[in-house]
């Protein structure tokens, strides 16, 4: 018996090359053998609750009903790796360079707008909600400032949307933090806190695959990219670097992940910092980039 369900949950080829082409075809990410074993494993979660007998029972599934399953299966295949704060840096350029800065430049308007487009379950952009309300407080009520949040994770967007979290997720944050935007005792056994009310009414929370249209219209001071560019091919890389150029104010940053850049799209960005990239205030000449 047991030999007959260790063979019913053997990941083969064949299924392991389908998975990674609905999953390409539905949101541009790419699966290569690397991520083989983590493929393995959700899928193992959901044939076992779906009672299914083999992977290729679930294939069969996304084949018939690929609609209804779609946002079902991506949510569960896709990481969702994130902290408050992580790569620091980024947060100590807004906080002593760049928002001073926008203090100057849009004084005009008094608009900022700042985008997290993958914003996980919200620890991303809470930490830029927290940035700008450490930096712009004074600010806050006769500025319009809104930070948007996207993913294409339902899931994901909940959790950020409503804004509890384990205690132990802001264990590593400036305790000055935790005491101003944090609730302890949410919960029946008090180990979660709430984000406070002033972050969150800074915050708008959208479901949005970057591969579809975007329906926001821009422009946007500062767009958050971490770690979410490495996950799609070059040809799509590009095309979304293009994207976010044109979605970018003149002078705005695009911020990039630790182990990402631009390729040759560099070009047309002025890097002022690790992984932080400036859009010149001139428009780019058009080139096609291939």
């Amino acid at each position: 018996m047991n030999n007959t369900r260790e063979r019913s949950f053997r990941l083969t080829d064949k299924e392991f090359k389908y998975i990674c082409q609905f999953v390409y075809d539905i949101s541009g990410i790419v699966l290569n053998d690397s991520k083989r074993e983590m493929v393995y494993r959700r899928l193992t979660r959901i044939t076992r609750e779906r009672k299914l007998s083999s992977f290729s029972e679930y294939c069969q599934i996304l084949q018939k009903n690929t609609e209804q399953e779609k946002d079902f299966f991506i949510n569960a295949i896709t990481t969702n790796l994130t902290s408050f704060f992580r790569e620091q840096h980024h947060f100590d350029y807004l906080l002593k360079t760049e928002l001073p800065a926008l203090l100057v430049k849009n004084k005009q308007h008094k608009k900022i707008r700042i985008w997290s487009s993958a914003s996980s379950t919200g620890e991303e952009p809470y930490s830029i909600a927290i940035t700008v309300y450490e930096g712009l407080k004074s600010f806050l009520s006769s500025w319009d400032i809104k930070i948007l949040a996207t993913d294409i994770d339902s899931d994901v967007l909940a959790t950020g949307k409503a804004g509890i979290y384990e205690e132990r997720r802001i264990e590593d944050i400036p305790n000055k933090y935790k005491k101003n935007f944090f609730s302890k005792g949410v919960g029946v056994n008090s180990s979660k806190v709430k984000v406070d009310k002033n972050l969150q009414n800074l915050l708008t929370f959208k479901q949005l695959n970057l591969l579809n249209e975007w329906p926001m219209k821009g422009p946007f001071d500062i767009i958050f990219c971490r770690n979410v560019i490495i996950y799609f091919d070059k040809a799509t890389q590009q095309e979304l670097f293009d994207r976010y150029y044109e979605m970018l104010a003149p002078g705005g940053l695009l911020i990039l992940g630790h182990s990402e850049n631009l390729g040759i799209y560099q070009k047309y960005f002025e890097n002022v910092g690790r992984t932080i990239f400036r859009k010149p205030v001139f428009t780019k000449s058009y080139e096609t980039v291939n």
